[in-house]
């Protein structure tokens, strides 16, 4: 048996972020992780670039049935904090759209200033670790693995939600949560394709690698960005964004020309007198293939002259207001990041321990806190890591 102060299950974002704050601390921590490399959804993100952070962290951008929890941990470790680390390192990156921060180079960067600040700090990071059992006995943790028992004061579980199995994705988190009768927001994957249902996805299957920029929304919420067509489904930056908020049997609404108002565009070319059909006028709007999509042959091949008011004003509904109804998700195997998790609500939203168990934290995407796209859940990953480790 190995005693240790701090026993972390989960070598990713979050668990190697609070292992470097708890070793500043001079706590003996130690990493556990069953993957053979540490960091590997650091590695393989924004395409091998990391987006670490984004310049605008709001509550705002944030999912949960508890949406004040995330604020106190946001303002007291911020984007500009992480970005101090970076700079400490000289790692370059740059800015993409809506504040998304990437690295130049490669992933590999943070990750390797993660690791070198956990071996500054004296924290042990044991991989190839499988985690088979946790006892608590007489105020300490007994973590059962496959290489022995591991005796910590306090357990922190960073093990991530269930997004991207191959990656290695384990319901282990959730697990520990329900072994200590801790509530379990329901689970559902988000930032996720959306598929079609058969006939749509029939109907579209032409426009695969097609990308419209659009604004996407529902009951609760609005984005505006790229659809894209795939053979499958939608997916693109709009998609993944609203797919956080969608409920499987809703519609969403595409407003595929945002900065148009294509009736009083109709209604103007009309006056005009030009003789061209709708469908030349639209294809200067919208994708041959897509108008095809949307509307009849024997509406689109009208001239514009003979073109009624009612006419008009179904063309301008079907293309501002395209609702469409997915038939589900690509699911975890695509998704993100997962919706839902511990329930913030059994957290102290000062320290993430448990209120429950003393001594037991959760970190991370197992948390029932998930952001937008946009380097917004590496956030909240590095905020309630920092906030755990100030206290573990």
């Amino acid at each position: 048996m190995t005693e240790t102060d701090v026993i972390i299950i989960g070598a990713g974002a979050s668990g190697l972020m609070c292992a470097i704050e708890a070793g500043k601390r001079g706590r003996k921590v130690l990493v556990l992780d069953h993957a053979n490399k540490a960091g590997k959804k650091i590695l393989m993100s924004g395409g091998g670039r990391c987006n670490f952070t984004n310049y605008d962290i709001d509550p705002d951008n944030f999912i949960s049935n508890n949406p004040h929890f995330c604020k106190s941990a946001l303002s007291r470790y911020s984007q500009w904090d992480f970005l101090a680390l970076v700079a400490r390192y000289q790692i370059p990156y740059h800015e993409r759209d809506h504040g998304q921060l990437f690295c130049n180079d490669s992933a590999k960067d943070i990750l390797n200033m993660l690791l070198e600040e956990c071996a500054d700090a004296g924290v042990v990071v044991q991989l190839n670790t499988r985690t088979n059992g946790i006892d608590l006995l007489t105020n300490r943790f007994h973590v059962k693995t496959d290489h022995g028992i591991l005796i910590g004061q306090s357990l922190v579980v960073a093990t991530g939600g269930l997004s991207i199995p191959k990656m290695g994705a384990t319901p282990l988190g959730y697990k520990i949560a329900q072994q200590f009768d801790i509530n379990i927001i329901p689970t559902r994957a988000g930032l996720v394709p959306f598929t079609l249902q058969p006939e749509n996805k029939d109907k579209f299957s032409s426009l695969s690698g097609t990308a419209v920029p659009c604004v996407v929304s529902n009951k609760r919420q609005s984005f505006s960005e790229n659809v894209l067509f795939t053979h499958r489904g939608l997916s693109g930056p709009v998609v993944l964004q609203i797919s956080s908020y969608w409920r499987a049997g809703e519609a969403v609404v595409i407003n595929l020309l945002p900065q148009v108002n294509l009736e009083t565009e109709l209604k103007a070319k009309r006056r005009q007198k030009l003789k061209n059909t709708l469908k030349t006028i639209l294809e200067g709007y919208l994708p041959k293939r897509l108008i095809h999509c949307l509307l009849p042959d024997e509406l689109l091949n009208i001239s514009l002259p003979d073109l009624s008011d009612r006419q008009i004003q179904q063309v301008a509904d079907q293309l501002h207001q395209w609702a469409i109804k997915p038939n589900g998700t690509e699911g975890y195997r695509t998704a993100e990041v997962t919706v839902g998790g511990v329930d913030c609500d059994e957290l102290s939203s000062k320290t993430m321990e448990c209120k429950k168990v003393p001594g037991l934290y959760f970190i991370g995407e197992v948390v029932d806190v998930t952001g937008w796209l946009g380097g917004y859940n590496f956030q909240w990953a590095w905020s309630s890591a920092w906030c755990a480790g100030q206290y573990v």
